[in-house]
Protein backbone atom coordinates (compact mmCIF):
# COMPACT_ATOMS: atom_id res chain seq x y z
CA UNK A 1 0.00 0.00 0.00
CA UNK A 2 2.41 2.60 0.93
CA UNK A 3 4.67 1.88 -2.09
CA UNK A 4 1.65 2.03 -4.20
CA UNK A 5 0.80 5.44 -2.61
CA UNK A 6 4.33 6.81 -3.05
CA UNK A 7 4.63 5.83 -6.79
CA UNK A 8 1.07 7.26 -7.65
CA UNK A 9 1.87 10.73 -5.54
CA UNK A 10 5.47 10.74 -7.18
CA UNK A 11 3.06 10.39 -10.74
CA UNK A 12 0.42 12.68 -10.26
CA UNK A 13 3.53 14.96 -8.27
CA UNK A 14 2.04 15.32 -5.19
CA UNK A 15 2.66 16.12 -1.95
CA UNK A 16 1.59 14.28 1.52
CA UNK A 17 1.43 16.09 4.99
CA UNK A 18 0.78 15.12 7.66
CA UNK A 19 -0.17 16.23 11.14
CA UNK A 20 2.00 15.40 14.29
CA UNK A 21 -1.48 14.08 15.67
CA UNK A 22 -2.30 11.60 12.94
CA UNK A 23 -1.98 7.81 12.94
CA UNK A 24 2.10 6.27 12.53
CA UNK A 25 1.04 4.17 9.63
CA UNK A 26 0.27 7.92 8.11
CA UNK A 27 3.01 10.14 9.04
CA UNK A 28 5.25 6.75 7.55
CA UNK A 29 3.58 7.88 4.35
CA UNK A 30 4.09 11.70 4.67
CA UNK A 31 6.75 13.87 2.58
CA UNK A 32 6.13 15.84 5.63
CA UNK A 33 4.96 16.09 9.02
CA UNK A 34 4.38 18.77 11.37
CA UNK A 35 2.28 21.82 12.87
CA UNK A 36 -0.63 22.41 10.19
CA UNK A 37 0.45 26.16 9.92
CA UNK A 38 3.68 24.95 9.04
CA UNK A 39 2.90 22.02 6.25
CA UNK A 40 0.74 24.81 4.52
CA UNK A 41 3.58 26.74 4.77
CA UNK A 42 6.12 24.39 3.13
CA UNK A 43 3.80 22.72 0.87
CA UNK A 44 3.35 26.23 -0.61
CA UNK A 45 6.82 26.61 -1.65
CA UNK A 46 7.23 23.32 -3.39
CA UNK A 47 6.17 23.40 -7.31
CA UNK A 48 3.69 20.38 -6.16
CA UNK A 49 0.77 20.44 -8.21
CA UNK A 50 -1.58 18.40 -5.50
CA UNK A 51 -1.07 18.90 -1.40
CA UNK A 52 -2.96 15.73 0.12
CA UNK A 53 -3.29 17.01 3.70
CA UNK A 54 -3.72 14.20 6.45
CA UNK A 55 -5.42 16.04 9.05
CA UNK A 56 -8.44 17.86 10.09
CA UNK A 57 -10.78 20.08 7.53
CA UNK A 58 -9.31 23.93 8.78
CA UNK A 59 -5.78 22.38 8.27
CA UNK A 60 -7.04 21.64 4.48
CA UNK A 61 -8.85 24.42 3.98
CA UNK A 62 -5.03 26.77 5.08
CA UNK A 63 -3.27 25.33 2.59
CA UNK A 64 -5.74 25.73 -0.25
CA UNK A 65 -5.48 29.31 1.01
CA UNK A 66 -1.70 29.64 0.36
CA UNK A 67 -1.97 27.51 -2.16
CA UNK A 68 -4.93 28.48 -4.71
CA UNK A 69 -3.34 27.10 -8.11
CA UNK A 70 -2.73 23.45 -6.17
CA UNK A 71 -5.09 21.22 -5.89
CA UNK A 72 -5.82 20.46 -2.19
CA UNK A 73 -7.40 16.96 -0.70
CA UNK A 74 -8.54 15.78 2.78
CA UNK A 75 -8.82 12.01 1.95
CA UNK A 76 -11.74 12.06 5.07
CA UNK A 77 -13.55 14.91 4.61
CA UNK A 78 -15.58 14.00 8.09
CA UNK A 79 -12.08 14.58 9.50
CA UNK A 80 -13.20 17.96 11.59
CA UNK A 81 -12.37 19.58 14.86
CA UNK A 82 -14.95 20.35 17.37
CA UNK A 83 -12.78 23.72 18.97
CA UNK A 84 -13.79 25.32 15.35
CA UNK A 85 -17.19 24.52 15.26
CA UNK A 86 -17.32 26.49 18.45
CA UNK A 87 -17.56 29.40 16.23
CA UNK A 88 -18.99 30.49 13.21
CA UNK A 89 -19.03 33.95 10.90
CA UNK A 90 -21.84 35.27 12.09
CA UNK A 91 -21.48 34.35 15.64
CA UNK A 92 -18.26 36.58 15.37
CA UNK A 93 -19.53 39.77 13.14
CA UNK A 94 -22.05 39.79 16.10
CA UNK A 95 -19.66 40.17 19.06
CA UNK A 96 -17.17 42.34 16.88
CA UNK A 97 -20.58 45.13 16.67
CA UNK A 98 -20.87 44.26 20.19
CA UNK A 99 -17.22 44.66 20.78
CA UNK A 100 -17.29 48.52 19.03
CA UNK A 101 -14.39 47.30 16.08
CA UNK A 102 -11.31 46.11 18.31
CA UNK A 103 -8.49 43.76 16.57
CA UNK A 104 -9.69 40.11 16.75
CA UNK A 105 -6.71 37.58 16.91
CA UNK A 106 -8.02 34.52 15.50
CA UNK A 107 -6.25 30.98 15.87
CA UNK A 108 -5.02 29.23 13.04
CA UNK A 109 -7.35 26.08 14.30
CA UNK A 110 -10.36 27.84 12.59
CA UNK A 111 -12.59 28.05 9.22
CA UNK A 112 -11.83 30.11 6.45
CA UNK A 113 -14.83 31.89 6.43
CA UNK A 114 -13.83 32.80 10.39
CA UNK A 115 -10.23 34.12 9.51
CA UNK A 116 -11.69 36.03 6.73
CA UNK A 117 -13.28 38.29 8.88
CA UNK A 118 -10.44 38.55 11.93
CA UNK A 119 -7.59 40.99 11.69
CA UNK A 120 -4.87 38.71 12.29
CA UNK A 121 -4.02 35.22 12.40
CA UNK A 122 -1.86 33.47 15.23
CA UNK A 123 -0.56 30.09 16.44
CA UNK A 124 -0.24 28.54 19.95
CA UNK A 125 3.86 29.57 19.36
CA UNK A 126 3.63 33.30 18.24
CA UNK A 127 0.30 34.03 19.88
CA UNK A 128 2.01 36.62 22.67
CA UNK A 129 3.59 38.40 19.75
CA UNK A 130 0.85 39.24 17.78
CA UNK A 131 -1.33 40.18 20.66
CA UNK A 132 1.55 42.39 21.72
CA UNK A 133 2.10 43.84 18.46
CA UNK A 134 -1.97 45.45 18.04
CA UNK A 135 -2.25 48.73 18.06
CA UNK A 136 -4.60 48.40 20.72
CA UNK A 137 -5.60 48.33 24.37
CA UNK A 138 -8.17 45.76 23.70
CA UNK A 139 -8.54 42.50 21.60
CA UNK A 140 -10.82 39.80 21.57
CA UNK A 141 -9.34 36.18 20.70
CA UNK A 142 -11.42 33.48 18.91
CA UNK A 143 -11.97 30.85 19.33
CA UNK A 144 -9.46 29.17 22.07
CA UNK A 145 -10.49 30.47 25.38
CA UNK A 146 -7.31 28.76 27.16
CA UNK A 147 -5.10 29.89 24.80
CA UNK A 148 -6.14 33.29 25.27
CA UNK A 149 -5.95 33.17 28.73
CA UNK A 150 -2.50 32.27 28.33
CA UNK A 151 -0.92 35.07 26.13
CA UNK A 152 -2.87 37.19 28.40
CA UNK A 153 -0.50 36.48 31.42
CA UNK A 154 2.23 37.40 29.13
CA UNK A 155 0.47 41.21 28.18
CA UNK A 156 -0.83 44.67 29.63
CA UNK A 157 -3.52 44.29 26.86
CA UNK A 158 -7.53 43.26 28.06
CA UNK A 159 -8.25 39.91 26.27
CA UNK A 160 -11.53 39.69 25.26
CA UNK A 161 -12.14 35.58 25.30
CA UNK A 162 -14.50 33.23 23.30
CA UNK A 163 -15.62 30.32 24.84
CA UNK A 164 -14.30 28.05 23.05
CA UNK A 165 -11.62 25.69 23.71
CA UNK A 166 -10.06 21.95 22.49
CA UNK A 167 -12.53 19.45 24.36
CA UNK A 168 -9.69 17.11 24.87
CA UNK A 169 -6.82 19.46 25.82
CA UNK A 170 -9.07 20.92 28.44
CA UNK A 171 -9.46 17.38 29.78
CA UNK A 172 -5.84 17.69 30.64
CA UNK A 173 -6.50 19.35 34.86
CA UNK A 174 -4.56 20.35 37.38
CA UNK A 175 -4.66 17.04 39.33
CA UNK A 176 -4.06 14.52 36.52
CA UNK A 177 -0.68 16.94 35.32
CA UNK A 178 0.56 16.78 39.14
CA UNK A 179 -0.22 12.88 39.78
CA UNK A 180 1.73 12.31 36.40
CA UNK A 181 4.38 14.06 37.60
CA UNK A 182 4.72 12.71 40.65
CA UNK A 183 4.89 8.78 38.87
CA UNK A 184 7.38 10.54 36.81
CA UNK A 185 9.70 12.76 39.09
CA UNK A 186 12.67 13.29 36.77
CA UNK A 187 10.74 13.95 33.81
CA UNK A 188 10.32 17.59 32.13
CA UNK A 189 6.60 18.26 31.92
CA UNK A 190 5.70 19.69 28.24
CA UNK A 191 2.26 21.21 27.93
CA UNK A 192 0.28 22.36 24.91
CA UNK A 193 -0.74 25.88 25.49
CA UNK A 194 -4.75 24.89 24.95
CA UNK A 195 -3.92 22.98 28.00
CA UNK A 196 -6.45 25.53 31.07
CA UNK A 197 -4.32 27.71 32.96
CA UNK A 198 -4.14 25.68 35.96
CA UNK A 199 -2.40 22.83 34.07
CA UNK A 200 -0.10 25.23 32.61
CA UNK A 201 0.69 26.76 35.70
CA UNK A 202 2.24 23.13 36.73
CA UNK A 203 4.39 22.86 33.44
CA UNK A 204 7.81 23.15 33.13
CA UNK A 205 7.73 24.00 29.66
CA UNK A 206 4.80 25.67 27.32
CA UNK A 207 4.98 24.83 23.62
CA UNK A 208 3.76 23.87 20.71
CA UNK A 209 4.18 20.75 18.83
CA UNK A 210 6.64 21.94 16.79
CA UNK A 211 8.27 23.19 19.65
CA UNK A 212 7.99 20.24 21.88
CA UNK A 213 10.37 18.04 19.30
CA UNK A 214 12.83 21.11 19.50
CA UNK A 215 12.59 20.99 23.43
CA UNK A 216 13.51 17.27 23.65
CA UNK A 217 15.61 17.32 21.09
CA UNK A 218 17.81 20.15 22.82
CA UNK A 219 17.12 19.07 26.34
CA UNK A 220 20.03 17.34 29.02
CA UNK A 221 16.87 15.47 30.37
CA UNK A 222 16.23 12.19 29.13
CA UNK A 223 12.26 11.37 30.01
CA UNK A 224 9.80 14.04 29.39
CA UNK A 225 5.55 14.06 30.09
CA UNK A 226 3.93 15.00 26.74
CA UNK A 227 0.87 17.20 27.79
CA UNK A 228 -0.97 17.50 24.19
CA UNK A 229 -2.79 14.70 21.35
CA UNK A 230 -2.06 11.39 22.25
CA UNK A 231 -0.65 10.98 18.84
CA UNK A 232 2.39 13.15 19.00
CA UNK A 233 4.19 10.46 21.19
CA UNK A 234 5.40 9.08 18.14
CA UNK A 235 7.05 12.05 16.48
CA UNK A 236 8.80 12.39 19.44
CA UNK A 237 9.93 9.07 19.69
CA UNK A 238 11.15 9.37 15.86
CA UNK A 239 12.94 12.91 16.73
CA UNK A 240 14.74 11.54 19.90
CA UNK A 241 14.97 7.82 19.84
CA UNK A 242 16.98 7.69 22.79
CA UNK A 243 14.61 9.76 25.21
CA UNK A 244 11.60 8.03 26.90
CA UNK A 245 8.10 10.12 26.67
CA UNK A 246 5.30 9.29 28.58
CA UNK A 247 1.86 10.56 28.00
CA UNK A 248 0.01 13.43 30.01
CA UNK A 249 -3.06 12.03 30.19
CA UNK A 250 -4.92 9.24 27.79
CA UNK A 251 -7.97 12.23 27.14
CA UNK A 252 -6.29 14.25 24.90
CA UNK A 253 -6.95 11.62 22.23
CA UNK A 254 -8.68 13.30 19.38
CA UNK A 255 -10.93 11.19 17.36
CA UNK A 256 -11.28 13.29 14.31
CA UNK A 257 -7.25 12.86 13.56
CA UNK A 258 -7.64 9.24 13.58
CA UNK A 259 -10.49 9.44 10.88
CA UNK A 260 -7.67 9.16 7.94
CA UNK A 261 -6.18 5.77 6.51
CA UNK A 262 -3.67 4.90 3.93
CA UNK A 263 -6.95 3.63 1.76
CA UNK A 264 -8.23 6.81 1.96
CA UNK A 265 -5.13 8.66 1.07
CA UNK A 266 -4.78 6.08 -2.27
CA UNK A 267 -8.83 6.83 -3.19
CA UNK A 268 -7.89 10.56 -2.86
CA UNK A 269 -4.90 10.20 -5.28
CA UNK A 270 -6.92 7.94 -7.41
CA UNK A 271 -10.14 9.62 -8.20
CA UNK A 272 -9.67 13.46 -6.62
CA UNK A 273 -11.75 12.32 -3.86
CA UNK A 274 -12.19 15.00 -0.76
CA UNK A 275 -11.24 17.99 -3.02
CA UNK A 276 -11.56 21.00 -0.59
CA UNK A 277 -12.13 24.23 -1.97
CA UNK A 278 -12.35 28.01 -0.60
CA UNK A 279 -14.62 30.41 -2.57
CA UNK A 280 -11.94 33.22 -3.98
CA UNK A 281 -13.35 36.34 -1.83
CA UNK A 282 -12.59 34.28 1.25
CA UNK A 283 -9.55 32.72 0.62
CA UNK A 284 -8.51 36.71 0.04
CA UNK A 285 -9.74 38.26 3.23
CA UNK A 286 -8.32 34.79 5.05
CA UNK A 287 -4.78 35.49 3.52
CA UNK A 288 -4.57 38.54 4.59
CA UNK A 289 -5.13 37.69 7.88
CA UNK A 290 -2.64 34.87 7.57
CA UNK A 291 0.12 37.36 5.89
CA UNK A 292 -0.55 39.88 8.72
CA UNK A 293 1.08 36.96 11.24
CA UNK A 294 3.26 35.96 8.54
CA UNK A 295 4.84 39.45 8.41
CA UNK A 296 4.74 40.31 12.09
CA UNK A 297 8.02 41.76 13.37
Amino acid sequence: MKEKIKKLAKEKNAIILAHNYQPPEIQDLADLCGDSLELSIRASKTDADIIIFCGVHFMAETAKILSPKKKVFLPNPQSGCPMADMITPEALLKRKEELSGIPVVTYVNSSAAVKAISDVCCTSANVVKIVQNLDSKEVLMTPDKNLALYAAKYTDKKIHLWEGYCPFHNEMKKDDALKVKKKYPEALFIAHPECPPETLEVADEIASTSGMIKIAKNSDKKEFIIATETGHIYPLQKACPDKIFHIGSEKIYCPDMKKITPEMVLKSLETGFGEIDVPEDIRIKALGSVEKMLNAK
